[in-house]
């Protein structure tokens, strides 16, 4: 059952994210001329979350074609942005423009984790997709927000994905080598506290080097499928039980949905919970886009409620189990996260 309070709480940003989206005053572009088109207006008429449906499933080609003057708020004209690409796992790369959310949602984040694992000041090293990924300023900006400076070695996922998909099994190997060599170096040579990487990386890094004697304290894991399996090795094998973990979910839509605490009890099955009422993940089924009952396998599905974005009712490329809220994160989670199984055979993980 969620609480009351995050149940108004959820309603409050529904409605103050809509009315900064859709008014003249403050909207965006794209949205003021799809509510025209659609013929009602979502200021007057949003009441709370449960007016969701009202609005039609977020196209993710929309932000591939957009102009992206389309998607600045009045409120934020004049303001340069970033623009932030994503993975690109299901075709090509989307872009979203932004000025302070992922500091923000970063922020939030840092506010879950354990100052033992991941102590504040020292150094931290990023193995994963630098460019035009929002992942790497807001690694940084979790790093410096702690009073840490961060290390980086870059990783190209698109190409070890067409190197994959080709068949090259070898040269994704010796790229995957390259670069695990470059953090074994920093490794070697520095001090590191904190360590971020998918599970792929963290796994070939660990038959290199041991993490707990590198003197890494906590590590950021995600990116990719982690089943109770993968992540009971990572903890007992690769980190031989001496090193915090922290398995993480997000992207660049959503910002990060953090962990459940207490996986271990739970047989290494992870939760996730959306950094509600900044965004919002329900699993539902792929037909009719109803929320399944708890403990069934349904769509991920994305709602992003920020005044840089509004996002509503989009389909991630993954299914997952609906989960219970929890006393950390009293709304609804999502368990056992994987690519979805009517697009898994396009979906090409690599290191991610």
């Amino acid at each position: 059952m969620i609480p009351a309070e995050a149940v108004e709480q959820l309603d409050e940003q529904f409605r103050e994210i809509v009315r900064w989206h859709f008014s003249e005053e403050t909207g965006t572009p794209f949205w003021i001329a799809w509510a025209r088109e659609a013929g009602w207006d979502p200021v007057e008429e949003v009441r709370g979350f449960g007016d969701l449906g009202r609005f039609e499933r977020f196209d993710g080609e929309w932000l591939k074609t957009v102009p992206h003057e389309e998607w600045v708020p009045k409120a934020f004209q004049g303001r340069p942005f970033t623009i932030f690409e994503t993975g690109g796992t299901t075709g090509s790369p989307k872009q979203r423009i932004g000025w302070d959310d992922y500091k923000t949602d970063y922020e939030e984040f840092s506010d879950t984790l354990d100052d033992a694992a991941f102590p504040r000041g020292g150094y931290w090293l990023m193995i994963g997709p630098t460019g035009p990924r929002r992942l790497r300023l807001a690694i940084e900006h979790l790093a410096n927000f702690r009073g840490s400076a961060c290390y980086f070695v870059d990783l190209d996922p698109r190409w070890v994905k067409k190197l994959i998909a080709a068949g090259e099994t070898e040269q994704a190997r010796a790229y995957m080598e390259h670069v695990v060599d470059q953090a074994a170096t920093i490794l070697e040579q520095r001090s590191v506290d904190v360590l971020f990487t998918t599970p792929r990386l963290l796994e070939a890094l660990g038959e290199r080097v041991s993490i707990p004697e590198a003197g890494i304290k906590g590590v950021f894991c995600g990116g990719t499928t982690m089943s109770p399996q993968v992540l009971r090795f990572l903890v007992e094998e690769v980190l031989e039980g001496k090193v915090g973990l922290v398995p993480t979910y997000g992207n660049t839509l959503m910002g990060l949905a953090a962990h459940k605490p207490g996986f271990a009890e739970e047989g290494y099955s992870i939760t996730y919970h959306a950094p509600q009422p900044r965004a919002v993940l329900r699993v539902v089924d792929p037909e009719d886009g109803e929320v399944v009952d708890y403990d069934e396998w349904g769509r991920v599905e994305l709602t992003t409620l920020t005044r840089e974005l509004f996002v509503p009712r989009f389909l991630e490329r993954d299914e997952a189990l609906r989960r219970r809220p929890c006393e950390a994160f009293p709304w609804d989670g999502v368990g056992e996260v994987r690519p979805f199984r009517g697009e898994a055979e396009g979906i090409v993980e690599g290191v991610y």
